[in-house]
């Protein structure tokens, strides 16, 4: 089965991404804005339930942070994906370090760039027109993280909660 590893941000900020994505991400439906903390990988039952039992070590050892998105960016040239940049903070990078040592499966198909997708899969003229609109509106969001979700990938493609962990608050 695939899992990833998020963080979703507060109710009030996923509106605010979503008022962008439902007109230019087709993963709109798939799953709600977020924070890749570990890409997709491939675990089986026995797998799932170890990295479970690290994770909530993980949990317990994090305190809430804070995280500020504040600008507007491209993956472009790479690819026409336009997202919100996260600020690096120690935290979120200590974090997703983390997921990628040890028991974790699977190397990083990409370097940690902390970010919150709002569009991809783009035509280049579809974005060159998008980015050039969305790049110049003043972005500036706060959100605290007290968690982050396991998450696993449905038949359909969608992606659900499988598991959530509240820093400081899990028992092992």
């Amino acid at each position: 089965m695939k899992y990833g590893i998020v963080i979703f941000p507060s109710k009030p900020i996923q509106d605010k991404i979503n008022s962008y994505r439902k007109r230019y991400d087709p993963h709109y439906a798939l799953i709600p804005p977020h924070l890749t903390l570990k890409e997709e990988f491939e675990a089986d039952d026995d797998q799932i339930e170890t990295l479970i039992t690290e994770l909530k070590h993980i949990a317990n050892e994090t305190d809430p942070f804070s995280i500020n998105v504040n600008k507007v960016s491209t993956f472009a040239p790479v690819t026409n994906t336009i997202y919100l940049k996260v600020e690096q903070t120690k935290e979120l990078f200590d974090l997703s370090e983390r997921m990628h040592t040890g028991k974790f499966p699977g190397e990083r198909t990409y370097s940690f760039v902390p970010h919150i997708t709002i569009a991809q899969k783009l035509s280049d003229d579809e974005y060159s027109d998008i980015y050039g609109s969305i790049s110049m509106q003043d972005v500036q969001l706060e959100d605290k993280i007290d968690r982050f979700n396991l998450v696993y990938q449905l038949d359909n493609g969608i992606w659900t909660v499988y598991e959530t962990f509240v820093f400081g608050k899990e028992y092992v």
